[in-house]
């Protein structure tokens, strides 16, 4: 598997946004919350995802910037861990909910939590 994050793994559609937040179900790890919804989108990778932090919580826009690439580089290093272990495409929404900045190291052990977190959740669920 390639440790890349390209355009057509990224969420772009505003259509398929709108249908996240409205159906989307969600998991919780302080302070990386995960968006998530089943949808057949139109990419070759099982997962589209976007990032966001919130200009509420994280007022200067340099924060938020140097934020959402760490979310990024941390999703990319370690997105193996979901797309080995589910069969349906998804969408994904990862969100910021903390007013400081993280260390990369606590933001990458957040992702890892989250990323259980949601396998064993569409595992009871029976989604996989």
């Amino acid at each position: 598997m390639k440790f890349t994050l390209g355009k057509a793994e990224k969420l772009k559609s505003r259509k398929l946004i709108e249908h996240l937040f409205a159906e989307g179900k969600r998991v919780k790890s302080f302070p990386l919350q995960l968006i998530y919804l089943q949808i057949s989108h139109d990419s070759e990778f099982p997962v589209k995802v976007g990032f966001s932090v919130p200009k509420k919580v994280v007022k200067l826009a340099v924060d938020r910037i140097r934020i959402k690439r760490m979310m990024r580089e941390a999703y990319r290093l370690n997105k193996y861990l979901i797309s080995e272990n589910i069969k349906e495409p998804y969408i994904f929404m990862f969100i910021y909910t903390a007013k400081e900045e993280p260390e990369y190291a606590d933001l990458e052990e957040i992702f890892k939590k989250v990323f259980v977190k949601f396998l064993s959740k569409i595992e009871e669920d029976g989604q996989n």
